[in-house]
């Protein structure tokens, strides 16, 4: 036969009762809503690429159990993970913007996107400095902490900065984090990479204008994104001409990094002469 205090059930009931009554004082501002839930789904996203890079290609290589290299079948998960956060990423500001987001929103944001797309990507290139036969890993993770440093620079200069509507100042940290995972995919030699995923960090805490992605361009980026996951999926499962399709991909990755930069500056000193050539006219 079972005894039950009274005294004690009544006190866990009042406890109970009590934690209700604080969580229903909360303010709404503080409440998650369903963009923030995204938000959480970015965070995730990005620690689990962490995850597999370490258990699929790090653990294995220190081992002794792999096979030498970035391991397909994880390095595919670790960046197909970082896709997925883009993703995420890319949908909680489109709801936000229709529904409504918390006051906990910008900076449930920004924390996310520094787990998926500083320290994420940053580990990935450490890893692979570490298990690559001709890379150097003090080098590579001299290189990762750049990567990180960019992402936390330029999420703070956001957050207290106003541009004028519908551009980001610099780099996106999602496009820049898959910028520097096509680059490492890409198997180029080590200085070139290297110097490649510095000159990414540079273009991150640039003053260079990027539009951000709304309307048709966010379609195209989520296109993009799919079939970026479709040409992993293709290389990891040795599908016939996967790794080709793969290096395609991340070329025009790494090709579109490159020249969107050109087309912002080249538009910007066409807009400063145009300027000065109406001033000068004024003045006339």
């Amino acid at each position: 036969m079972t005894v039950v205090d009274p005294d004690a059930k009544s006190t866990s009931t009042s406890w109970v009762t009590e934690l209700e009554d604080e969580v229903a004082d909360l303010p709404l501002s503080t409440r998650l809503s369903i963009a923030d839930a995204l938000t959480l789904g970015n965070a995730i996203c990005g620690f689990m690429a962490v995850y597999f890079t370490t258990t699929g290609v790090l653990v294995p290589h220190l081992m002794g159990t792999g096979d030498g290299g970035m391991s397909k079948h994880s390095a595919a998960n670790a960046v197909t993970l970082m896709l997925m956060a883009s993703v995420f990423d890319l949908f909680d500001g489109l709801v936000a913007r229709k529904l409504r987001s918390s006051a906990m929103g910008a900076e449930l944001d920004n924390l996310s996107d520094l787990i998926s797309f500083g320290l994420a990507p940053a580990y990935f290139v450490i890893v692979w400095g570490i298990v690559s036969e001709d890379a150097h890993s003090r080098v590579a993770a001299l290189t990762a902490v750049l990567v990180v440093l960019a992402v936390v620079l330029r999420l703070a200069r956001f957050s207290c900065t106003t541009l004028r509507d519908g551009v980001f100042q610099g780099m996106p940290s999602p496009f820049g984090a898959m910028t520097v995972v096509s680059v490492v995919l890409l198997e180029l030699p080590f200085v070139p990479t290297v110097a490649a995923i510095v000159g990414i960090a540079w273009l991150m805490v640039s003053r260079v204008e990027y539009p951000k992605p709304r309307g048709r361009l966010a379609l195209i980026t989520f296109c993009w994104t799919l079939v970026s996951m479709g040409c992993l999926a293709a290389w990891a499962l040795d599908v016939p001409g996967g790794h080709e399709l793969l290096q395609a991909g991340c070329a025009l990755q790494c090709s579109a990094a490159a020249i969107i930069p050109c087309f912002a500056t080249t538009r910007r000193v066409n807009t400063f002469w145009t300027n000065r050539r109406e001033a000068r006219a004024a003045a006339r």
